[in-house]
């Protein structure tokens, strides 16, 4: 089950990127079933992001929305170039980081913020909570956002290499850095 949460991808790439560039399209032109449906489809990958970066499902949900209310208000400068949600994931990026820069903190989010945080799943348990929890303190930070975007977005690694600033290579890396550490960890706690 945990599998599932760290490792299913959003529709958000190819034939999903093209809907949202349309849903963006409509946005710019004042249609506001557009931005409906654009949070619709990218909800769950802008909030599980924003939760990565933040750790506090609260800040996340309110970085959620206003990262909806600045794509509406963005959709006309959007240039489309086949990324959506790179560039509704970067408003959201940029939110956090600037709520993180303003705190000068970072939280350790508990089984039950991240309980909370994934309660409309019915195949999330507590276990999964808990596991989740322990797996992602294992990563550092730009581990923990490079496999939060991926999984949860489907964003492809150059993309995200974009996204955040990094080379391709190094986003690579960090991410199968990441899943070695995740994977050691859960086999370990196998045969331990």
């Amino acid at each position: 089950m945990l599998s599932l949460i760290l490792f299913q991808t959003a529709p958000l790439s190819g034939s999903g990127a093209e809907e949202l560039d349309r849903c963006i399209a409509r946005m710019a032109q004042g249609d506001t079933e557009a931005l409906g449906r654009l949070y619709e489809l990218t909800r769950e990958a802008v909030f599980g992001y924003a939760l990565g970066l933040l750790k506090d499902p609260h800040e996340a949900e309110d970085v959620m929305q206003e990262a909806f209310v600045r794509a509406q208000l963005g959709a006309g400068g959007y240039v489309s170039q086949g990324k959506p949600a790179a560039w509704l994931m970067r408003i959201a990026r940029n939110l956090a980081m600037s709520r993180l820069r303003t705190a000068q903190r970072t939280v350790t989010m508990s089984p039950e913020d991240w309980q909370e945080a994934f309660a409309e799943r019915p195949d999330f348990s507590r276990e999964d909570a808990e596991t989740l929890s322990e797996l992602m303190e294992l990563l550092s930070d730009e581990e923990r956002e490079i496999v939060s975007l991926h999984a949860l977005t489907g964003l492809r690694h150059r993309e995200i290499a974009q996204l955040i600033d990094l080379a391709l290579p190094t986003v690579l890396s960090k991410y199968n850095r990441a899943l070695r550490k995740m994977r050691a960890s859960l086999e370990g706690g196998q045969n331990g």
